[in-house]
């Protein structure tokens, strides 16, 4: 498998936007963390809310448990109180429901914010990517006398753009058909320098 060009120039483009794929994904990783962070830090009135619902649930279940040991109306005045906690444990269940919500989104907004900007680059980085290394390898395994030439400047004739023919010669067609070593030789280069390959050995 090849994933990089034979040539220096291009390679080191190739190099360097990796190293550019990579920094982009840790920044966007970084900027998510950041959201999820600060979203985060809207749980804490919903913990307060939690706190003080157990704290009044706690408070009134302990006066409802001392008020049960006053003679006569000990029991009523602990049915009323453990009546009155359960505004406590509704307060504390509304805390928990709106810290469970808070987390929720903080989740959501940090994965949103880090993945979206990370896939549509990943896509494009790994179209190109994934494209090269696949004919780069394919056009590899043909390489290996100066007789290949003909299959890439047939390729070149196919592929490269008319301007860029007629600086290698008026008729290529022609040429190639007449053997013409030296035109058939800078068509090879073109496609190989697409291909981002060197020539072969002798070429």
């Amino acid at each position: 498998m090849k994933l990089y060009a034979d040539s220096p120039a291009r390679r080191t483009r190739q190099i360097l936007a990796d190293v550019l794929m990579l920094l982009w994904v840790g920044a966007w990783v970084y900027a998510g963390r950041q959201v999820h962070d600060t979203v985060q830090g809207l749980r804490a009135p919903a913990d307060s809310i939690t706190s003080a619902g157990r704290s009044v649930n706690g408070a009134l279940t302990g006066a409802g448990d001392q008020a049960g040991q006053i003679p006569l109306v000990g029991d009523q005045l602990r049915t009323w109180l453990n009546q009155a906690a359960g505004s406590g444990t509704t307060l504390q269940q509304a805390g928990t429901s709106m810290a469970d919500t808070v987390e929720s989104l903080a989740l959501g907004l940090g994965f949103a914010t880090a993945l979206v900007p990370i896939l549509l680059v990943l896509a494009v980085w790994l179209y190109v990517r994934v494209r090269f290394v696949r004919n780069a390898t394919r056009s590899q395994r043909f390489i290996d006398a100066g007789e290949d030439l003909d299959l890439f400047a047939l390729r070149a004739m196919a592929n490269q753009p008319m301007r860029a023919l007629a600086k290698v010669s008026d008729d290529p067609v022609g040429a190639w058909r007449r053997q013409d070593r030296d035109v058939i030789r800078r068509l090879a280069h073109l496609e190989l320098r697409d291909q981002g390959l060197r020539p072969p050995p002798g070429a």
